[in-house]
């Protein structure tokens, strides 16, 4: 068993911030390296209910995110629905939360460092970080860069562009607590808008071998109007996401002698909707398990047996969810439909957005409740043709046409 006393901990955003936090907290050296420190990220910023009640002090803390309650999801023939969230979720400015994050990692104790790191040299228990200002030591290494990073092919062979969604967005100034999520048709991936404290946070992603990032600003230009946002004063963004294929996700590697990787660096984000917070944290937390008990050799395992299944079933079932058929309607038309008509159906569209419903057990689920769905749904379809005809009926045209009949 080798104790590492001193941990260089490189990226200083959510992930990495915690896990220096934990580190220090028990009397570990830790050296926290960020050039930016806090700033406002290209990504929705949204926490569960889930992630929530695994990390309280986010609920606590003096930093006040937008409470969304609901949630608007559009169909790429035009059907939307608008449904009730019923645990709302926390959309954080990043700013905000890096911000939150950085600070806890200081007040435990870290050694916060604003210098970009260039370069990363040596071995377990000698590596030697270098930035343009210096050059320190220490015995382990954690890669927390985000999605951009340049250490992986020093460490491990780095993915291909498969294993990545391209990214185009705005910050928009405004503010109300609705999600609202359009898919596209042809598009492996949608348009979101995420309302912050201040500003909305409206992007598109698409797969990095379909899409490039001039066809998806134009496919968000077109879309803006409809989700009733402009471009006045907005500020545009780009940036990519991870998506790990299923090969990737089980022979790839994030961890080895002296280094481990955490979150987006790593590639754990959801390949469906591309989460990726709670994973960030929650891989930071068990890097930070694995260090505290010197046993950092246990971290892939501690990831393999925590939530990997969950993001290996995510990529198993990512190209059906946008391009397959359920029902004898796309997957996406159909559950568009079905959460609009179907009150069953809305607590497992909740149940999704509160991170409380697995991938693993969604198939099972479903159609469990699938003879309760269909009926409500049924019914549900009844009743508005019902409704429907009634208005016809009685429609002014429609009176002042039999009326003249009765006159002749």
């Amino acid at each position: 068993m080798q104790v590492f006393e001193r941990t260089a901990i490189v990226g200083g955003g959510p992930a990495g911030a915690l896990v220096a936090a934990a580190l220090a907290r028990r009397g570990r050296e830790v050296l926290l390296f960020d050039e930016k420190l806090a700033w406002e990220k290209p990504c929705g910023g949204g926490l569960t209910d889930k992630a929530l009640a695994r990390w309280p002090f986010l609920r606590e803390a003096g930093v006040t995110p937008n409470w969304v309650d609901r949630c608007e999801l559009f169909a790429p023939s035009g059907r939307r629905v608008s449904f009730s969230l019923g645990r709302p979720i926390a959309i954080f400015s990043r700013l905000a939360l890096n911000g939150l994050m950085l600070e806890r990692a200081c007040e435990s104790g870290a050694q916060l460092r604003r210098e970009r790191v260039i370069e990363i040299d040596g071995q377990a228990g000698r590596w030697k970080i270098r930035t343009p200002a210096s050059t320190y030591a220490a015995e382990f290494v954690v890669i927390a860069t985000g999605a951009r990073n340049g250490f992986r092919s020093q460490f491990t062979s780095p993915p291909g562009p498969e294993n990545f969604m391209v990214a185009a967005g705005y910050y928009i100034p405004g503010h109300h607590r609705t999600v609202q999520i359009k898919f596209l048709r042809e598009l492996e991936g949608y348009i979101w808008v995420f309302p912050r404290v201040d500003h909305f946070s409206a992007g598109i992603c698409g797969r990095m071998k379909g899409k490039t990032a001039a066809e998806l600003r134009q496919l968000l230009d077109e879309s803006l109007p409809e989700l009733g946002l402009d471009l006045r004063h907005a500020q545009f963004y780009a940036h990519i996401i991870p998506s790990l294929t299923v090969d990737q996700l089980r022979n790839g590697r994030f961890s080895g002698e002296g280094w481990a990787m955490i979150g987006d660096a790593a590639g754990f984000v959801d390949a469906i909707t591309g989460e990726g917070l709670y994973y960030a944290l929650r891989s930071a937390e068990l890097a930070a398990q694995a260090l505290l008990a010197d046993e950092p050799q246990t971290y892939a395992a501690l990831v393999r047996d925590d939530f990997l299944p969950e993001l290996d079933h995510a990529a198993q079932i990512r190209d059906r969810f946008y391009s397959g058929a359920w029902m004898g309607a796309p997957v996406v038309e159909r559950m568009i439909q079905l959460t609009g008509r179907s009150s069953r159906f809305r607590d497992l569209m909740r149940d999704l957005f509160a991170g409380s419903q697995e991938y693993s057990s969604l198939r099972e689920r479903v159609y469990r409740s699938l003879p309760r769905i269909a009926a409500e749904a049924l019914v549900n379809t009844l009743w508005s043709r019902k409704e429907a005809a009634g208005r016809r009926q009685t429609s002014p045209g429609l009176s002042g046409s039999l009326g003249a009949g009765n006159r002749s």
